[in-house]
């Protein structure tokens, strides 16, 4: 699974829920200090299971079916996830099959009919 998720760094307020600024930065290993603000990333905006997404989407290179594989989960899962981690990002999500493409799926049996639903009903 995904390393590095274990201390995630909080990004809003717990009392507001505001986007908390980093301000300070410390060495872990000569204590030097360096004060300013600076910027959080945009992958900031996803929460855990998001970032562990798509850690596992970028290790698969792109290919949904690694990531179906490695997470035991259907291709509409993954595409369901992914369109998630991008709406999280402040982008719009675009489906990635077409309808057409979708019925000729489930047709040689690539999707089961109830996959091609879920995907249909994104549409």
């Amino acid at each position: 699974m995904a390393r590095g998720f274990e201390k995630m760094m909080p990004v809003t307020c717990p009392v507001c829920q505001d986007r908390l600024k980093i301000n300070r930065l410390k060495c872990g290993s000569c204590d030097t200090v360096i004060e300013g603000d600076f910027s959080l990333s945009g992958l900031s905006k996803l929460n855990v299971e998001q970032l562990k997404f798509a850690e596992i989407f970028l290790k698969a290179r792109g290919s949904i079916k690694d990531v179906e594989k490695e997470l035991d989960i259907s291709y509409p899962t993954v595409c369901k996830r992914l369109d998630e981690v991008i709406t999280a990002l402040g982008y719009k999500s675009i489906p990635l099959l077409s309808k057409k493409e979708i019925l000729e799926g489930i047709e040689s049996g690539k999707f089961t009919a109830k996959e091609g639903a879920e995907m249909l009903k994104r549409l």
